[in-house]
């Protein structure tokens, strides 16, 4: 997959990182963000994440629900970077205030049940993130918006939030709720009265008395909105839909993080909703891919077991054959030639190399020095030996994941082959500041550098 070629191109206008939790959308994100924003194009980016890793990463204190400028990006032709985390409520604050009047707003953000509703009913981050998304794109400050989805239990809930929001306004418990306000007067207030004593019953006791009337204030001061969500989550499903967007699922090539992306896929072809490709993040590699993981356990063993493993042909005989290690008295008879013989007549003191007495005097000195060498040289051949088979055993366990990373991506290929691939190879540590973006930027692209 070329994602430098969609970063350029002026017609898209929103890429939308989507896929199973924990699988790096919003490093991805950040990352085709300051990589677009330094060949030019005017970025925000939108996360849902609420760890502060990423504001972190890009020099800012921390994120809010208000766009913040990015220093440090080396943009060119006007680049620019801006971030920002969505704030749930924030943005849920904001549809109210700006479609009711002051009275009526100050009324529904009092309410216990719009506070209880806009802090965490169930699909309203994700409404809320295409809210957001739609007031982001009104807006025509950027000319490139990359969201971030949240971090759900299913990709889908993204797509699926309007659709879930939707029903919930249209239920028959809040039909019930609005009637009365659809009444008005006195013949309201008595159908209240009939509708409120046929719910005590059931509803009072599991609820409370007080939750339903909270809750019917509420439904009387949002009647006038509650078309209005629904007509902004359309619209901005129609904008999910525009050429001008592209979807990148993100996963790991791990078997239920890609499960979940075929899903995912599958889901967008049935919307018609245009997809770029699939990210796969964090593959891991080797640099001794030729070692297969057989022959480094093998080799392992054998190390344990105190055999040579796959010796070369050379001065210790043909391979598999049991290396010689030189005695203690040759490495003693090479450094005894290695000494050079004192001149005559230079007055200098005999040595162990040049006095055979000299030497018969040492000898038990030197036989005690060359058991300690060799006592040390044996611990230490040992230890390499250990270490060496244990790297091996390591080698062999990448080995096993590289060999099920490349099944599990191979079933993914075989069932969706007309999805473009881009592989993001695992990087040692956490990405912590704009220079682990930028790399993670050059691995999306195929390792080529974004210019300066």
């Amino acid at each position: 997959m070329e994602l430098d070629p969609l970063l350029d191109d002026r017609g898209t206008r929103i890429i939308v990182c989507c896929g199973a939790g924990g699988v790096g959308k919003t490093t991805t994100a950040a990352a085709l963000g300051v990589r677009a924003a330094e060949r030019g194009r005017r970025v925000v980016v939108l996360t849902i994440d609420p760890a502060r890793r990423l504001a972190q990463s890009m020099g800012i204190d921390s994120l809010d629900n208000t766009p913040r400028k990015v220093e440090g990006i080396k943009g060119s032709d006007g680049g620019e970077l801006h971030a920002m985390m969505l704030d749930m409520k924030r943005t849920f604050d904001e549809i109210v205030e700006a479609h009711a009047d002051p009275a009526r707003a100050r009324a529904i953000l009092e309410n216990p049940f719009y506070q209880s509703l806009s802090a965490g009913f169930a699909g309203t981050q994700e409404y809320m993130a295409m809210e957001k998304l739609g007031q982001l794109r009104a807006r025509d400050e950027w000319d490139l918006i990359v969201v971030d989805t949240p971090p759900s239990r299913s990709a889908l809930d993204f797509l699926d939030a309007p659709k879930r929001l939707g029903s919930f306004l249209d239920g028959k418990f809040i039909k019930l709720l609005m009637a009365p306000a659809k009444v008005g007067g006195r013949a309201g207030m008595k159908f209240l009265n009939v509708g409120m004593s046929m719910m005590t019953g059931t509803l009072g006791k599991l609820l409370g008395g007080q939750f339903l009337k909270d809750v019917q204030t509420f439904v009387a001061a949002m009647d006038t909105m509650f078309g209005g969500f629904r007509t902004r989550a359309d619209a901005t499903y129609k904008l999910l839909q525009a050429p001008g967007t592209a979807f990148l699922v993100v996963a790991t090539p791990e078997r239920d993080a890609l499960r979940e992306a075929a899903y995912f896929v599958e889901r967008l072809a049935a919307e018609e909703m245009p997809l770029a490709g699939l990210v796969l993040n964090r593959v891991h590699g080797s640099g001794a891919a030729g070692l297969s993981a057989e022959r480094a356990r093998a080799a392992a063993e054998n190390l344990d077991e105190g055999r040579i493993v796959d010796q070369g042909d050379g001065k210790t005989g043909q391979r598999g054959s049991p290396a010689t290690a030189p005695e203690p008295s040759d490495l003693a008879t090479a450094a005894t030639s290695a000494v050079p013989a004192a001149p005559a007549g230079s007055g200098a003191a005999p040595t162990a190399a040049t006095d055979p007495a000299a030497q018969h005097a040492d000898a038990p000195d030197d036989e005690a020095h060359d058991a300690e060498a060799h006592d040390v040289g044996s611990h230490d051949a040992v230890d390499v030996r250990h270490l060496t088979a244990g790297l091996l055993r390591l080698h062999a366990e990448r080995m096993r994941v590289l060999a099920r990373e490349q099944h599990t991506r191979d079933r993914f290929t075989a069932r969706h082959p007309e999805v473009a691939v881009a592989e993001v190879a695992a990087l040692p540590g956490d990405v912590h500041d704009l220079a682990g973006l930028r790399a993670i930027g050059d691995r999306l692209t195929g390792g080529r550098t974004s210019p300066a």
